[in-house]
């Protein structure tokens, strides 16, 4: 007998020829994989004999169920009508990113969407999408950065700090922040996040929490960055304290890290084995919240969005030492997450996948690119997008189109032209391969009111 178990071992010990023998495979390769396969078939042989005594099982719970309450999965099928849409700034969206809204409005769970101004294409839901959808979340309507997130803190220092210590603060960045996916801290501080009994509760996320630990005040890599730049507010909250001007700002943009980008695969595929949709739509794939693996993967989203919070936390807590600052006011947000909300009056799931909150009143920050600024925003919470924004400028060039298109000579010279120092970064983040951000927010003038903006002066990034 090989070692690794089989759909016929398990027939074999009494399991039904149906999909609850693919649900306990999966389940043996997430978590049971080390073990002897002699004993996992001992524990089923006894799960099929008495499967209402393992229904509250950690790992066993989904295929007890399955036994005891046999259900169904069949195909299912889009409506002939989209759910009632918005898009803005229709003109400068590529027409692939449109059909892809338009497929995900016909989910039966779909009750209306948004594009933002920003929006490209993605996998399953575009980048730039909004969806709410009634009692169901799509995994990679989320996004595998689960948590991609940016946080802007203001510093008790002018903007004129810049001057004559440009090769300091170059050297502050590059020293105080890690990158990428096996570039960590020496130096590993402790966080609350991981006494969350979540980890302890949900077997994935027991197996990731020491990957998360190690990685933990770090960014990933692509278009993920800490800059260091001049913020200038034009408008202020009074619970800020501070007066209109200049000041040194810290701007980061990333996520969760490998925590997010684990439970995203493990529960997208959970979602495509119990939702089977046609082909050109099988990323859009759901979970009923309702079902055990639906609350699961809610407790670990917002979980992981936690973690991305905290991470962010410490990269600026880093710097911030470094720099012998404080900072005054930090404003940030999640860009790819799921909300519980009232959409009409009733409760939905919305989900925003590269797009930003922008309810009335509520703050937010969207970059621009390495040589244009980011903009400190406030929400008009404008029902049409769902109460959301863009999260950035949006591509406008694919990552091919850049390194066949464009040189890295070029970049540099961009940058030099508007002041910028570069610390790592690839070609196909340059500036050229996005949108021009000041468009993007003249289509979105109805979404949020911007109250300053934030602009680049060192950027560091992947390599």
């Amino acid at each position: 007998m090989g070692s690794k178990l089989s759909g016929k071992d398990l027939v074999k010990i009494g399991f039904p020829q149906n999909n609850i023998v693919n649900t306990a495979l999966g389940l043996i390769t997430r978590y049971r994989k080390r073990e002897n396969k002699e004993t996992i078939l001992l524990e089923l042989a006894e799960l099929i004999e008495a499967p209402q005594r393992f229904m509250a099982h950690k790992i066993w719970g989904k295929v007890s169920e399955g036994l005891v309450k046999p259900v169904e999965v069949r195909m299912q099928e889009l409506h002939s009508h989209c759910a009632p849409f918005s898009i803005f700034g229709e003109n400068e969206i590529d027409e692939q990113a449109k059909r892809q809204l338009y497929d995900a409005l016909r989910l039966p769970i779909s009750r209306q969407g948004a594009l933002m101004p920003d929006a490209h294409t993605g996998y399953g839901l575009p980048i730039g999408g909004v969806l709410a959808t009634e009692n169901a979340v799509i995994p990679y309507g989320v996004g595998v950065d689960i948590g991609c997130r940016m946080s802007l803190s203001i510093f008790d220092l002018p903007g004129s700090y810049f001057k004559g210590r440009e090769f300091q603060l170059k050297n502050i960045l590059k020293e105080n922040t890690k990158f990428g996916l096996n570039d960590t801290h020496r130096d590993k501080h402790d966080h609350v996040v991981f006494s969350r009994t979540e980890f302890q509760e949900i077997p994935l996320l027991k197996s990731l929490l020491g990957k998360a630990y190690r990685q933990f005040g770090t960014s990933g890599s692509g278009n993920h960055f800490v800059e260091l730049g001049i913020v200038e507010l034009q408008t202020v909250r009074e619970e800020w304290g501070i007066n209109p001007g200049q000041y040194l700002g810290i701007l980061s943009h990333s996520g969760s890290r490998g925590l997010g980008a684990n439970i995203a695969k493990h529960y997208t595929s959970l979602a495509a084995q119990q939702c089977p949709l046609p082909r050109h739509v099988q990323h859009l794939a759901w979970l009923d919240l309702a079902s055990q693996e639906g609350q699961e993967y809610w407790m670990a989203m917002n979980l992981a969005g936690e973690y991305a919070q905290a991470c962010h936390a410490d990269i600026h807590r880093r710097l911030a030492k470094a720099l012998g600052g404080n900072p005054m006011v930090t404003i940030e947000n999640h860009h790819n997450f799921a909300w519980k909300e009232l959409v009409n009056g009733e409760e939905c799931i919305v989900h925003r996948k590269g797009a930003t909150p922008a309810g009335k009143g509520v703050l937010g920050v969207i970059p621009g690119s390495m040589t244009a600024p980011g903009f400190i925003v406030e929400g008009t919470g404008n029902p049409l997008s769902l109460q959301s924004a863009s999260h950035g400028a949006g591509r406008v060039m694919s990552r091919s189109a850049c390194k066949n298109n464009l040189t890295k000579s070029a970049m540099l010279k961009d940058l030099e032209a508007h002041g910028v120092e570069l610390i790592g970064g690839a070609l196909d983040e340059s500036p050229r391969a996005y949108k021009d951000i000041h468009r993007v927010m003249q289509l979105q003038q109805e979404l949020v009111t911007v109250l300053g903006m934030f602009s680049p002066k060192i950027v560091r990034m992947d390599k």
